[in-house]
């Protein structure tokens, strides 16, 4: 045993050593290391040993100087917006003016007195408007990696702070959970569905006041997760939230966000998104090539509303993957070797009521 918890003892060693700790935590850490070392000596097995050794190696795991260079040329920024969305003029319109204005902060840096303060953007609109997609779109713009933490439901503020170390099976929050997955001190994280995080009032309220201090560039340079127990600064961090309405939103947390609306899809702009942007993605991802799959102009009309009226995208996308999931079995099945879906037969192609 003792033998086992010296390997386990000096892997954490040198992952202490290559993680480029800030100076007051790395004496934190080596004094935990020094108790992991004398309980190794005693050769006697304790859970403390789990407790500390599990708490450093999610410490070492923490991207604390690690970050990716924020890619700002606005034309590139324009092509990938377009390529990957199709109208949102108001939405791609204040990403390029961020764009604009961090171009400025480095071009006039030592000229003028500036503050380093992300925009926190809030997506607001209804379900399958792409909200989610274009906060991932907003990311590969920037170059900044990318995650989403879903706000749905949330049980408790433990899960955005995490929970002492001292309890059993203790672990950080959601929001050093994204720094780790993403290995970089700036992403992007999209704070989903931000409305929905609890029914409970009281719960609510004390998660509102978690996000506030997540949110707020006065108070977010010290981020202070439980389990880590170590002041984090999360001011590199780019922050977007979404959500249906911001009728459960405090007053507080209001000032802090800049509400962008997400528009409805009329009828024809659904039509063009599509055929022009989903339809090719779908094929793709169902192994189908151009010709081996070909809708009427005149089937995309019948396809947009099958099931009634909906405000977004989703479930048309669903209906599109149905379609190519469709046309692959008949491909294979060498009913045909092109699949084509016009007004006559477009029945037979959308799923069952």
């Amino acid at each position: 045993m003792a033998e086992s918890l010296s390997r386990e003892l000096n892997s954490l060693k040198s992952e202490v050593e290559s993680a480029n700790l800030p100076n007051d935590l790395l004496l934190r850490i080596s004094q935990n290391l020094g108790r992991l070392n004398r309980i190794s000596e005693s050769n006697v097995y304790t859970s403390e040993f789990d407790i500390v050794s599990t708490y450093i190696k999610w410490v070492v795991s923490i991207p604390w100087n690690s970050r990716t260079e924020d890619n700002l040329n606005i034309e590139n920024a324009e092509r990938i917006l377009d390529k990957n969305h199709y109208g949102l003029d108001q939405v791609k319109e204040r990403v390029l003016e961020y764009l604009a204005v961090e171009n400025l902060k480095i071009m006039n840096r030592g000229k003028i007195k500036m503050e380093e303060k992300a925009p926190v953007i809030c997506l607001v609109g209804l379900q399958g408007l792409g909200k989610t997609t274009l906060a991932g779109s907003i990311a590969e713009v920037l170059g900044r990696k990318f995650v989403r933490i879903s706000l749905g439901a949330l049980g408790s503020v433990l899960e955005l702070r995490g929970r002492s170390k001292t309890f059993p099976a203790a672990e950080p929050g959601q929001i050093i959970k994204a720094l780790i997955r993403t290995k970089v001190s700036n992403p992007l994280i999209l704070l989903d569905e931000m409305d929905k995080v609890s029914g409970e009032q009281g719960l609510r309220s004390d998660i509102m006041a978690a996000l506030l201090e997540i949110l707020d560039p006065e108070q977010n340079t010290s981020f202070m997760d439980h389990y880590i127990d170590y002041p984090l600064d999360l001011s590199n961090v780019l922050f977007i939230a979404s959500a249906n309405n911001v009728g459960t939103f405090s007053a507080a947390l209001m000032d802090r966000l800049e509400i962008i609306r997400m528009p409805s899809y009329s009828d024809k702009e659904k039509e063009i998104i599509a055929r022009d942007y989903l339809m090719p993605k779908i094929m793709e991802q169902s192994g189908l090539v151009d010709n081996q799959l070909v809708v009427k102009d005149e089937a995309w009309p019948k396809l947009i509303r099958p099931l009634g009226y909906d405000s977004g995208i989703r479930s048309l996308q669903r209906i599109l993957e149905g379609i190519c999931r469709k046309a692959a079995k008949m491909i294979v099945e060498k009913e045909s070797e092109t699949v084509v879906v016009d007004e006559i037969n477009f029945k037979s192609f959308l799923p069952s009521l």
